[in-house]
């Protein structure tokens, strides 16, 4: 039976923690609201290599205090074609070392400054602005509160830890052996998983270690496995979802466990090397030695794989290949709460069916035999998803630039839908204006037109594409005119019957509305270029 003080001194600590992770949660939402889209951009003007990458993911996360939100970020980034995935994996890496920070301003603010009692008139003033402050001042007073509450459960969860020293000490841990450490790992690990957070382990383990629960070795090895932990909730999250979120969540798996091996071997040499410089025991400053050593293996680790980050991509890519159809596969359902990700993942959809139609139109009005890459059923069912997808973004004309976003890419789609049922179920009247001479001059303008958009479209000339079409359905128009009074005449003179003659203006009424139908998809992309801020 667990005596009553014992069980009241559990019952103080899991309060604590939920407390730690209560304050972590609000400050997190606060800081996310506050800063989140500017960190964002920020983030991705300045990735420019791993190197970058890894730079700005240590920074964004240790503001956002989110390691999870700085990798949705990275995995949007590369879903939406603006980030290469050899570039996100910097993200990913920094992301680690940003959460050391945590560890940081629990030992230092927490233990050193003693900070429970002072933050008390934080959680009341962020209180107060979150209930009747608006828009930036009351996501500031989350922030407030969020910091209180987190030095709030610190210090409930140290009241704890000092009367349940005598109840756990090192002795009733797994000893200190290769054996008993690789069990502190799997406990780590499973205290992890159960929290849903690497932080509130961190702090816990710097809490019963402050308190003389738990020596140097245990703690270093429970940190360890909670550095893991973190990354089999962002795998199991992975199951079922795009391409990229697979790769990017299995990458940080490996690379944790890469990290973690280098961990494990460097316990016994940090605690030499630590007790060489510093003649005091490890023990008079085991909090600070322990972020120290958290710090210390997540920069070794992003240091030692950085220049390796090519062939580690190169690496992921082979072990999780390309399945399914690869239009199906980057709309994140995860990115929905991001609207700026989302509707960047969108244009990039929107951009690959585009040049696909544009593709199919060729193969069907060019006079050589051009074999066909593009499935037009599979099209249509790539056309519907993404058309779901838009579905799912819902905002309003407040959103200012995101709004005139999302409307531009909704005209694109409507356009896309109409162009595909020309391609599909008026191919006769392709292949007729392909075989008519009257019309030779007019598809040979529209096939170029289609190829040239394709390269424009490619290389980002929205702006260059937009004229060529314009200019292209211009002419078009003038000569459809022109081709209506000749048939029109060779009809009434008997040259030609009714039948073929309505054939003939079918023809040229085709292409008048596949070049239509171009001319405004390349105006709503650049549109859509000019809102997004491209």
């Amino acid at each position: 039976m667990i005596e009553s003080s014992t069980l009241v001194t559990i019952i103080t600590a899991c309060g604590g923690l939920g407390i730690f992770l209560l304050g972590l949660i609000i400050m997190t939402d606060g800081l996310h609201t506050i800063a989140g889209d500017k960190l964002r951009s920020i983030m991705l003007s300045f990735t420019k290599s791993p190197y970058s990458g890894a730079a700005s993911g240590t920074i964004m996360t240790a503001i956002l205090q989110s390691s999870s939100a700085t990798t949705v970020a990275a995995v949007g980034f590369v879903s939406a074609g603006v980030l290469t995935f050899t570039q996100a994996l910097g993200i990913i890496f920094g992301a680690n070392l940003g959460t050391t920070i945590t560890g940081w301003i629990v030992a230092v603010f927490g233990f050193k400054l003693k900070l429970g009692l002072i933050v008390l008139p934080l959680i009341f003033i962020g209180t107060i602005l979150k209930l009747f402050a608006k828009k930036e001042l009351a996501s500031i007073g989350y922030v407030l509160a969020g910091f209180g509450l987190i030095f709030v459960g610190i210090a409930t969860m140290q009241e704890a830890m000092q009367n349940i020293q005598g109840i756990i000490t090192p002795e009733h841990l797994p000893s200190d052996t290769i054996m008993g450490r690789l069990k502190l790992i799997a406990i780590g690990i499973f205290f992890t998983v159960i929290t849903q957070s690497s932080s509130a382990g961190v702090a816990a383990t710097l809490t019963a270690l402050f308190a003389g629960a738990i020596n140097f070795q245990q703690a270093a090895a429970l940190v360890i496995g909670m550095d893991i932990g973190t990354t089999i909730t962002a795998l199991i999250a992975t199951i079922g979802r795009d391409i990229n979120t697979r790769r990017t969540g299995f990458s940080h798996t490996i690379y944790n466990f890469i990290t973690a091996i280098g961990a494990f071997i460097l316990i016994t040499p940090f605690v030499n090397i630590w007790e060489y410089f510093n003649e005091e025991s490890i023990v008079n400053n085991a909090e600070i030695a322990l972020v120290a050593f958290h710090t210390t293996f997540n920069l070794l680790g992003v240091v030692l794989i950085l220049p390796f980050t090519n062939y580690f991509a190169i690496l992921i890519k082979k072990v999780i290949n390309q399945d399914g159809d690869y239009l199906l596969n980057k709309l994140d359902l995860s990115l929905l709460y991001q609207p700026r990700l989302a509707l960047n993942v969108l244009f990039t959809s929107v951009n690959k069916e585009f040049i696909d139609l544009l593709e199919y139109i060729n193969t069907i009005i060019d006079t050589k035999e051009i074999q066909r890459k593009v499935d037009i059923k599979q099209l249509q069912i790539a056309l519907d998803e993404t058309h779901a997808y838009a579905d799912k973004i819902h905002l309003t004309s407040k959103d200012n630039t995101n709004w005139e976003y999302l409307i531009s890419i909704i005209h694109i789609l409507d356009h896309l839908q109409r162009l595909h049922e020309r391609c599909e179920e008026d191919e006769d009247r392709a292949v007729k204006a392909k075989e008519s001479k009257e019309l030779e001059q007019i598809v040979h303008l529209l096939n170029r037109t289609s190829t040239k958009t394709i390269k424009l479209i490619k290389n980002k000339q929205w702006s260059e594409a937009s004229k060529l079409s314009e200019k292209t359905t211009n002419t078009i128009q003038e000569k459809m005119h022109i081709y209506r009074d000749k048939i029109t005449h060779q009809i009434a003179n008997g040259k030609i019957d009714v039948h073929e003659g309505s054939n003939k203006l079918e023809a040229i009424r085709w292409t008048r509305r596949v070049s239509i139908h171009i001319s405004r998809i390349c105006y709503h992309l650049e549109k859509a270029v000019i809102s997004a801020g491209k």
